[in-house]
């Protein structure tokens, strides 16, 4: 298997994780309020959940073309 492949498996899991803690923090009480109140979710959630989605984009991208020659 190509480093590039194993990267991207990385990435892709990294990213999947992130949006799993992003989305989790969207249903604590505290976020449901700060959105009732502001329209916004805090920067730390959207962090999770920009930073994983980008992250399993880049992995999948890499998996799937990462080694082709």
């Amino acid at each position: 298997m190509h480093w590039t492949r194993i990267l991207g498996i990385a990435l892709l899991v990294g990213g999947a994780i992130l949006l799993w803690m992003g989305f989790a923090a969207t249903e604590t009480i505290s976020e449901e309020v700060r959105q009732t109140v502001t329209g916004q979710y805090s920067d730390a959630t959207t962090g999770y959940l920009v930073g994983g989605g980008v992250a399993a984009a880049v992995g999948l991208v890499l998996v799937l073309f990462g080694a082709r020659r």
